[in-house]
């Protein structure tokens, strides 16, 4: 009976690493896709990086690290049978996610009502290497906030499994997969922050 949870657990353990894999080759795509155009246009890349809002970017990146410190508060404390304080975590995390999704937001509406959207006849005016560059923001950081969303999602659903006592000690592979996937949408936002706000 035991070897057939274990195995389980095993399977479960995999299935989220592969999945994991499979979402570092898709974002892995966007950023060589990224370096391609960089390459073609490191001027246009450069004007259209510096009209980006710094501040929230920062912001966003501390949010998110302190998500993740949460996340992984939240599997010690499990392990450690400490139900009350990974469910006090997991709320900080999901928290942490939504006001990273509000800051997103509030930088996209700034954007847009300024008229820097693709397809926006002030973009479509400009040089062709800023349009791409804005494509590729969009598209990026968008995918990327959904993921975030998705991770909220799940982090609740955890937390509420966490707090009616079904994940505990003994059983926690769904707080162990749930924090693996908060770390990929963190480890992504790593590569996207300097990418887009830092480096051009």
């Amino acid at each position: 009976m035991s070897h057939a949870t274990h195995r389980d657990y095993a399977g479960a353990k995999l299935g989220m690493w592969l999945f994991l894999f499979t979402e570092m080759l898709l974002f892995g795509g966007l950023f060589i896709l990224y370096a391609v155009y960089l390459h073609r246009y490191p001027a246009e890349f450069a004007a259209a990086g510096h009209r980006l809002d710094l501040v929230l970017g920062t912001a966003n990146t501390v949010i998110l690290l302190t998500s993740s410190l949460l996340a992984a508060l939240a599997v010690t404390a499990v392990q450690r049978d400490e139900g009350r304080v990974a469910f006090r975590a997991l709320g900080g995390t999901i928290l942490c996610a939504g006001l990273f999704l509000g800051i997103k937001y509030a930088e996209w509406s700034a954007k847009i009502s300024h008229g820097i959207y693709p397809g926006s006849p002030d973009l479509a005016a400009g040089p062709p290497g800023e349009s791409v560059f804005f494509g590729l923001y969009y598209l990026t950081t968008g995918l990327h906030g959904l993921h975030v969303l998705i991770g909220g999602v799940l982090l609740t659903v955890v937390a509420r499994r966490v707090k009616g006592g079904r994940v505990h000690a003994g059983d926690y592979i769904w707080l162990e997969n749930g924090a693996l996937y908060w770390h990929l949408v963190d480890l992504v936002w790593i590569f996207i922050f300097p990418l887009y706000y830092l480096m051009l």
